[in-house]
C-alpha cells in the first residue's frame, strides 16, 4: 500500500512538475491548468467514497486491482493529450481511479494493534509524499532527454509493474471485518463528528495541494527557475510532508498509549491548534526574498498539512465503526480534494496576475477556518473523550 500511494503521487505530480513546459508548448494559461487540477480533484472527490465503500465490501485484493488498472491507463493517456480538453479528461479518469489509494491504506492498517496504527498509517500514506519527492528526480531527466510525453508513458509502466506485484502479495490480505462489539458509530451524514473530521482534514490540509500544484508555477514565475532547475528543488516541499507523516504518527501513537481506551478530545484540539499555528508562516512566503527561505516555508506548510491528515484520521477511525474505515478515509481525502478543486482555478487566476501574496494569504486562511469549525462543533457536542472501537472476537 505504501508503494501504490507512491505511484499515485508519481502519476499526479508529473503534470504539476512539467506544467511550465506543457503550458508553454500548448499555449495554455495557469487558470486552465487550475481547471485541469480541478477536473482531477472533482473526480477524486467522487472516487474516494465510492472506492472506500467498495473496498469495505469486496476487500483490498479485487478493489485495488480494479482501481490501479483504471488509473494506470489514464496516466499513460496523458502522453496522447494535446489540448485542454484532452488533459482534463485524462486527469478526471486518473482522479477517479486514484480515489482508492488512501481508503485502501487505512483499511490495510486495521490489522495492527491500536498503539501502532498511527505509525502504520504513516507508512501506508507516506508513499504519497515519497512519490512527490521522487517525481522531480525521476521525471525531470526523462522529460529533458525524451520529452514530456515520454514521462507520462513511464508512469504507466510503473502502474503496470505494481499490478503484477499485487496479485501474489494480496493473497494474504484478510477479508473485511464482519462485526464489532459494543455500539460503534456508523458513518452518517448528520453526525456532527463527521463534519468536525472533514473540517480538520479537508481545510487543514489544503496547503498541501496548494504547494504541490502551485510551487512549480510560483518558482518559475517569481524566481525564473527553469524546468531543469525545478527538478533539483521540488523534492523539498514533499519532504516536509514525508517527515510530517512519521512525526505526527509517532505523536498520535504516544497519545493513544497514554489515553488507553479513551483519548481526551482536548488532546486532538491542542494538536490541531499547534498545526494551525505551524500553517501561518505560509502567508508571508511572498515577502521572503531568498529561494531557500521560500522552500523552507513550503516544507513547514506540508509538514503541518500531514499532521492534519494523521490526527484527523486517527480521531475518525477511533470513533467510527471499523467496518467503515475505507469510507472514512475516502470521505476525508475526497472532501480535501473538493476544496482543492474549488480553489485551484482561483489560485491559477491569481498566479496569472502575479498576485502571489493574495494566493498565499488565502491558502493560509483555509486551515484557520477549519480549526475554527472543529472547535465550534466540539464545543456544541461537549464530548470529553473518544473511545477506541474494538473488533468482535
Amino acid at each position: 500500500m505504501m508503494l501504490v500511494s507512491l505511484i499515485s503521487y508519481l502519476d499526479r505530480n508529473t503534470l504539476a512538475l512539467l506544467a511550465p513546459t506543457i503550458l508553454a508548448e500548448l499555449h495554455l494559461s495557469a487558470e486552465q491548468y487550475g481547471w485541469m487540477i480541478s477536473s482531477f480533484s472533482v473526480a477524486y472527490t467522487l472516487g474516494n467514497p465510492v472506492w472506500g465503500a467498495a473496498l469495505d465490501r469486496i476487500g483490498l485484493r479485487r478493489g485495488m486491482f480494479l482501481a490501479v488498472a483504471l488509473w494506470t491507463v489514464a496516466s499513460a493517456s496523458h502522453a496522447l493529450a494535446s489540448s485542454f480538453a484532452g488533459f482534463a479528461l485524462a486527469r478526471a479518469l486518473l482522479g477517479f481511479g486514484e480515489g482508492a489509494t488512501f481508503p485502501g491504506g487505512l483499511r490495510a492498517i486495521q490489522s495492527l494493534p491500536t498503539a501502532q496504527r498511527s505509525r502504520g498509517m504513516a507508512v501506508a500514506y507516506s508513499g504519497g509524499s515519497l512519490g512527490a519527492i521522487l517525481t522531480p528526480l525521476v521525471v525531470t531527466p526523462v522529460a529533458v532527454l525524451y520529452g514530456w510525453r515520454a514521462a507520462f508513458l513511464c508512469t504507466g509502466v510503473a502502474g503496470a509493474a505494481w499490478l503484477a506485484l499485487w496479485l501474489p502479495v494480496s493473497r494474504a490480505v484478510p477479508p473485511p471485518a464482519s462485526g464489532e462489539s459494543g455500539d460503534p458509530s456508523r458513518v452518517r451524514v448528520a453526525e456532527p463528528r463527521l463534519w468536525a473530521f472533514i473540517a480538520a482534514y479537508a481545510l487543514g490540509a489544503l496547503p498541501l495541494g496548494f504547494v504541490l500544484y502551485g510551487a512549480p508555477l510560483y518558482l518559475h514565475g517569481a524566481f525564473g527557475q527553469s524546468q531543469r532547475a525545478l527538478g533539483h528543488l521540488l523534492w523539498v516541499p514533499p519532504l516536509g510532508w514525508e517527515v510530517g507523516y512519521f512525526f505526527w504518527g509517532w505523536v498520535m501513537d504516544r497519545v493513544s498509549r497514554r489515553g488507553g481506551a479513551k483519548t481526551p478530545v482536548g488532546a486532538y484540539t491542542a494538536l490541531f491548534a499547534c498545526l494551525t499555528l505551524l500553517s501561518l508562516p505560509l502567508a508571508v512566503t511572498r515577502e521572503l526574498g531568498a529561494l531557500a527561505l521560500v522552500l523552507a516555508a513550503f516544507f513547514l506548510a506540508t509538514f503541518a498539512a500531514a499532521g492534519f491528515v494523521i490526527v484527523g484520521l486517527t480521531y475518525a477511525s477511533r470513533f467510527f465503526s471499523r467496518r467503515d474505515v475505507g469510507l472514512i478515509a475516502g470521505t476525508g481525502a475526497g472532501s480535501w480534494s473538493l476544496v482543492v478543486a474549488v480553489l485551484m482555478p482561483l489560485f491559477g487566476r491569481l498566479f496569472d496576475r502575479h498576485a502571489y501574496g493574495a494566493a498565499f494569504a488565502l491558502a493560509t486562511a483555509v486551515p484557520v477556518l477549519g480549526f475554527a469549525i472543529w472547535v465550534a462543533i466540539q464545543r456544541s457536542r461537549g464530548d470529553e473523550a473518544i473511545s477506541e472501537r474494538m473488533p468482535a472476537p
